[in-house]
């Protein structure tokens, strides 16, 4: 038997997954419900191939995922890469929105590929920005805050027509961050 039977695949394409994620610094649990590793062989796997490299350290983060909508909204940088990482969602495939209002619904992923498609995106947000205020685990809060509690949502900017994410249960003035920070900087 070689590992390159086809029988391994999908085995391989869960272990190559579970390396990206731990790459990214993604929790235990995020990675168990993508992979369905145990908890045991992700540790394994972290300590086997990032615990005593030369290479930037890739810590551990414990503890559960981050839930609170807050940093995408509370400032417009961050509500600008905010809206950028919806975006790149919607270009992954993990969301569609359908027009005119802008509805957001979550694609029809397995876990596996639900994880690959995630990992595509922040690296590619990461590719954007040079220094991210978002983490890839606060990226995974973002998708669930759109899909599952739908708290935040994608509002349409009356200034550029724009997308942006906006707090559903908050005043929204209609102006996306982009247009908020270019006003700003002219009436500074």
């Amino acid at each position: 038997m070689r590992a390159t039977d086809h029988r391994y695949t999908g085995e391989i394409s869960k272990f190559n997954l579970a390396i990206r994620m731990i790459g990214h610094e993604a929790r235990t649990g995020t990675i168990r419900n993508c992979t369905g590793f145990s908890e045991d062989r992700i540790r394994k796997i972290w300590t086997t191939y990032f615990k005593n490299t030369d290479a930037t350290p890739v810590r551990r983060r414990r503890g559960k995922s981050p839930r609170q909508i807050t940093p995408f909204v509370n400032s417009s940088m961050r509500q600008t890469e905010a809206t950028v990482l919806a975006c790149l969602f919607v270009n992954c495939g993990l969301l569609r929105v359908s027009e005119p209002k802008l509805e957001v619904t979550p694609s029809r992923l397995d876990p596996l590929t639900l994880g690959e498609q995630m990992c595509n995106a922040y690296e590619t947000y990461c590719s954007v920005h040079p220094r991210p205020q978002l983490c890839f685990e606060r990226a995974w809060s973002l998708y669930y805050a759109l899909t599952r509690e739908q708290e935040l949502i994608l509002a349409r900017c009356d200034d550029c027509s724009g997308p942006y994410i906006q707090d559903r249960y908050a005043l929204d003035y209609a102006w996306c961050p982009f247009c908020d920070i270019k006003h700003t900087q002219h009436a500074s």
